[in-house]
C-alpha cells in the first residue's frame, strides 16, 4: 500500500539475494544482441552471454555498465564463429548452440545451462549473480550431493574438493603446509565437477583475490571476487578429458619440454660455489646415477644481485656451465623479481631511466625488503618491460644456460603482508589498475617475460622455466613446483594429490621437492619419495640450508642403491613420459593422472588420492609411511600385471599388495604396452634402442601413437617429429601388434624396435602387421625384433 509514497525508494527496499548480503542482479528488463552475443539488461546491472566455442559459454556481469569482453592474460583463444539462437518465451529466454542450451530466466535473472540430451550442467534457481557496493562481486550455483570438485590448482589435501572453501591470492607460504594451509603460491580459479560419471568446468577469470566455497551450504557453492567483472566460462565435457581439452582450448596448452627437462634435477639452497658444484657432478657421474640438471640457487649472484655472479665462489661460470654440458649436465639458476636499490647497479639504474619498475600513483618507485635488502620491482604488466626483461636474458644465454628458476615471484616480499603494497598503480599495458587487481598476474607475467626471452635468445634450441607462482595460463610458459615443502612423510602423501589436480588445471608439468625441502630428511623417506618422483612428471631433489643433505649417496650405500635404481627407472620411462607430455602438448590432458580421469564411471576413484596413473595404462601405488611394507591398492577394471614380478590382479576391486623398501607399487594394464630405453646417464647421450613391453591378454584392443622428435628444438612445430600409431590387438589364441603408417620428417637415432611380450599363453601367436613372429623366449618375455 505504500508503492506510491517514497517508501518506495527506502534503500532498505533493494532485493538482496536470499539470506545473503549481496544485492541481485535483478529481473531481465530486454535482451540486446551483437555480433559478439547477448546482453541482458537488468535491473541493477548488465550481463552479456557469448561463445567461444559451441561448448563453451561465457557469461559477464557488471553491475555498472556494459560488460567488457577484454580478459586477463590467461585468456589466449580467438572467439570463434558460433551458430546460435535466442527464442523467446513467457518468462525467459532459450540460447542455444549445437551443443548446449542456455535457460534464462527473466524474474530475476538466473541461468540454467544444460546439454542437447538435457543433462544438467550449471543452474541457478534461489540464488544467482550478485555485488555488493564495494564491489565484491559473487555468483552462486546448485550443489547436488553427488557432485564432486576437482581442480583449483595448487591446493593441499584431499584429491575431492568438496566441502572445503579455497582463496585465490599467490602467496609465499613458509610455514610448515597442512590440509588447512591456504591460499599458496598459484592461483588457479577453476574448477572441474564430476556428476553420475559426467564432468563440466567453470573458469572465473578475475584477477582479484577470489574465493570458492563449497563448504558454506549444502545445496550451493559460490565463486566471488573483490572486485572486477564477474567473468566466467562453462565448460560443458561431457567427460574429464573434454573439460580439460576445453579449458586450456582457452588458456593455452604447455610447449614441449626439452628431454633434458623430464629427467633428473638436483638442487640445493645452496650449493655456494663453482668448486661444490663440480663435485656434486662428479659425483654422480662416478656413482653412475643419471642427472641432467644441477640448481643455482641464490648464493650464486653478487650480493644477490640478479644477471650477476659472485666471482670470488664462481670465478668461473662460463667454463663450469661447458664443462659440466660436456659431461651431460646443465646448470640453471634461480632469478628473482627484486632489484637490488643500488644506485652503481646497472640493472637498477636502467631500470629506473627506463621507467620499468613498479610505482605508486604519484610515481614514486616501490620499494620492499627480499634477499637483495631494499629492492625494486619489475612491473611485468607493460609490454616493454617484459620485453627489456626478455632481452636481459642474453646474459644467461651467453654462458650457456638453458633453463631459468623464477622464484619469490608471487610477488613476495619479506613484511607483514607478505607482499607488494596493494595501492601500487600498474601501467597494464595502458590500462592502469592496482596491484590489488593485478596481484596473482605477476608470476604469470613474469614467466612470460622470461620464457618468451629466452626462447629469443637461444637461437631455436627450446627454453625451460620452472615458476613457483602462477595464474591459469602459466602452463605456456613454465612448470611448477608445489613450493616449499618439509621433510615430513604427510608432506609425501599431500603432493599426489597436489600435482593431480594441477594437472586437471591444465599444469601437466609439475612435482614436489623430492625428499622435502626444509627440515631433515632420512634414508627411508628420500627413498620412498625418489620412488614417487620417478614417475611425477617434474622430479627435483631440493633441500633447505641448514638441513641435512639429500643428494642420493648421503645416507648409505642401502639407500643409494635403491634410489640409483629408480632414478635410472626414470630413464627407462622417457620414451613413454615425452610421449605423455607430447598429448598434454596436444590436448592438455596431463601425464599425472587421478584414476577418475580414466575410469569416471567408478565411484571408487572419485576421492582415491594415494594411487594414480601416468597416461591411459600405468597405476602407481606408492609406500606413503613409515616403516610400511604392505597396502591395500584398489584396481579400476581389467586385469593389472606387477611391473617388477608379473603378477596379475583382477580390477574392480582391491588387493593387499606387499612392496619391500626398494619396491614400488606399480601395474599395467593387460592388453597395453608402453615404450621404454636403456638407461643413460644424461638425456644427452645418444638413445640406440627402443624397446616396447606388451602385456598380452586374452581380449580388447589398445590403440595408441608413440611420438618422438629431436628433444631440443622447435622443429616439432613444423614436420620434424615422429608420429608411430601403435595397436594391440588381443584375442584367445592370437596377440597382434600393427604398427601403423609414420608421420613426420623426424629419423630417431634407433632404426629397429625391440619388442618383448609378457603374459603369452600356449596357443596365443604373435602376429606383426599381420606376419606371424617367432620371438625368442627370455625372462622379460617373447623378444623380437621389428623395424621402425
Amino acid at each position: 500500500m505504500l508503492e506510491d509514497t517514497s517508501f518506495a525508494i527506502h534503500p532498505g527496499n533493494n532485493q538482496n539475494l536470499s539470506e545473503t548480503p549481496y544485492q541481485d542482479i535483478g529481473n531481465v528488463m530486454h535482451v540486446e544482441k551483437d555480433e559478439k552475443g547477448y546482453t541482458f539488461y537488468c535491473e541493477n546491472g548488465y550481463v552479456t552471454v557469448t561463445f567461444n566455442r559451441a561448448d563453451i559459454i561465457r557469461i559477464v556481469m557488471n553491475q555498472k555498465a556494459k560488460p567488457s569482453l577484454k580478459s586477463t592474460p590467461a585468456v589466449i583463444a580467438p572467439t570463434e564463429t558460433v551458430e546460435k539462437e535466442l527464442k523467446e518465451e513467457s518468462d525467459s529466454y532459450i540460447i542455444s548452440t549445437s551443443k548446449l542450451d542456455a535457460h534464462i530466466q527473466k524474474a530475476p535473472f538466473r541461468i540454467r545451462i544444460q546439454d542437447k540430451d538435457g543433462h544438467i550442467i550449471a543452474s541457478e534457481q534461489e540464488k544467482g549473480l550478485g555485488f555488493q557496493e564495494n564491489g565484491e562481486v559473487i555468483c552462486y550455483k546448485e550443489m547436488l550431493e553427488q557432485d564432486r570438485f576437482y581442480g583449483f590448482g595448487e591446493k593441499t589435501g584431499f584429491l575431492d574438493k568438496r566441502g572445503e572453501s579455497y582463496t585465490m591470492w599467490n602467496s609465499d607460504v613458509f610455514a610448515p603446509h597442512n590440509p588447512e594451509t591456504d591460499p599458496l603460491y598459484q592461483s588457479i580459479p577453476y574448477f572441474m565437477s564430476l556428476r553420475d560419471g559426467r564432468a563440466h568446468g567453470i573458469f572465473f577469470d578475475n584477477s582479484y583475490k577470489s574465493t570458492f566455497d563449497m563448504k558454506t551450504e549444502s545445496d550451493h557453492y559460490s565463486f566471488r571476487a573483490e572486485g572486477g567483472q564477474l567473468d566466467y566460462y562453462v565448460f560443458i565435457g561431457p567427460s574429464p578429458k573434454d573439460v580439460i581439452e576445453q579449458y586450456t582450448h582457452i588458456t593455452g596448452r604447455m610447449p614441449l619440454p626439452p628431454k633434458w627437462a623430464i629427467g633428473y634435477h638436483q638442487s640445493r639452497y645452496s650449493y655456494k660455489s663453482e668448486q661444490e658444484v663440480r663435485e656434486v657432478a662428479n659425483a654422480f657421474i662416478e656413482k653412475n646415477i643419471p642427472v641432467d640438471v644441477l640448481y643455482l640457487d641464490i648464493h650464486y649472484m653478487n650480493e644477490y644481485r640478479v644477471f650477476t655472479f659472485d666471482k670470488d665462489q664462481f670465478p668461473t661460470p662460463e667454463k663450469m656451465i661447458q664443462d659440466l654440458k660436456n659431461a651431460g649436465i646443465r646448470i640453471v639458476p634461480i632469478v628473482d623479481p627484486g632489484v637490488k636499490k643500488d644506485p652503481e647497479y646497472s640493472i637498477y639504474q636502467e631500470g629506473v631511466r627506463e621507467d620499468h619498475f613498479c610505482k605508486y600513483l604519484e610515481g614514486n618507485i616501490y620499494t620492499g625488503d627480499v634477499w637483495p635488502g631494499e629492492s625494486a620491482f619489475l612491473d611485468f604488466t607493460d609490454e616493454r618491460t617484459r620485453k627489456w626483461w626478455g632481452e636481459k636474458h642474453q646474459y644467461y644465454a651467453d654462458l650457456g644456460i638453458e633453463g631459468i628458476w623464477n622464484d619469490m615471484n608471487e610477488p613476495a616480499v619479506f613484511n607483514e603482508t607478505k607482499t607488494m603494497d596493494t595501492n601500487v598503480m600498474h601501467k597494464n599495458d595502458g590500462d592502469p589498475q592496482t596491484h590489488r587487481a593485478l596481484h596473482n598476474l605477476y608470476g604469470l607475467l613474469m614467466g612470460e617475460a622470461t620464457y618468451e626471452g629466452m626462447k629469443e635468445q637461444l637461437g631455436g634450441k627450446r627454453s625451460f622455466l620452472l615458476t613457483r607462482a602462477g595464474y591459469s595460463g602459466v602452463q605456456r610458459y613454465a612448470s611448477v613446483w608445489t613450493g616449499d615443502n618439509r621433510s615430513f612423510w604427510e608432506h609425501l602423501q599431500m603432493a599426489l594429490p597436489m600435482c593431480m589436480n594441477l594437472g586437471l588445471s591444465g599444469i601437466a608439468f609439475s612435482g614436489p621437492d623430492v625428499g622435502g625441502f626444509a627440515h631433515d630428511t632420512n634414508g627411508e623417506l628420500l627413498t620412498r619419495w625418489t620412488q614417487v618422483g620417478a614417475f611425477t612428471p617434474y622430479f627435483r631433489n631440493h633441500s633447505a640450508l641448514d638441513t641435512v643433505r639429500q643428494e642420493p649417496w648421503q645416507f648409505g650405500e642401502k639407500y643409494e642403491a635403491i634410489i640409483r635404481d629408480y632414478i635410472q627407472l626414470r630413464y627407462q620411462w622417457l620414451p613413454q613420459l615425452y610421449s605423455l607430455f607430447r598429448e598434454a602438448h596436444e590436448t592438455g590432458v596431463p601425464v599425472m593422472r587421478p584414476l577418475m580421469l580414466e575410469y569416471p564411471h567408478d565411484e571408487k576413484t572419485y576421492q582415491l588420492y594415494d594411487e594414480f596413473m601416468i597416461g591411459d595404462n600405468t597405476l602407481i601405488a606408492p609406500i606413503m609411511h613409515p616403516e610400511v611394507t604392505d597396502r591395500a591398492v584398489y584396481f579400476p577394471e581389467g586385469t593389472w600385471v606387477d611391473y617388477f614380478t608379473g603378477e596379475e590382479y583382477s580390477g574392480s576391486q582391491t588387493h593387499l599388495i606387499h612392496a619391500e623398501l626398494d619396491k614400488l607399487p606399480m601395474f599395467i594394464k593387460k592388453g597395453s604396452f608402453v615404450a621404454l630405453s636403456p638407461v643413460r646417464q644424461s638425456t644427452m647421450h645418444k638413445q640406440d634402442s627402443l624397446i616396447l613391453q606388451v602385456y598380452a591378454s586374452d581380449k580388447g584392443e589398445y590403440k595408441t601413437v608413440f611420438y618422438d622428435d629431436d628433444g631440443e628444438t622447435y622443429q616439432y612445430e613444423g614436420d620434424e617429429s615422429m608420429k608411430l600409431p601403435v595397436t594391440i590387438s588381443s584375442a584367445p589364441d592370437e596377440v597382434s601388434i600393427t604398427f601403423g603408417e609414420k608421420q613426420g620428417g623426424f629419423n630417431p637415432s634407433y632404426q629397429n624396435v625391440d619388442v618383448y611380450v609378457h603374459g603369452l599363453q600356449d596357443n596365443q601367436v604373435i602376429t606383426l602387421n599381420g606376419e606371424k613372429v617367432s620371438g625368442e623366449h627370455s625372462d622379460q618375455g617373447v623378444h623380437f625384433q621389428a623395424k621402425l
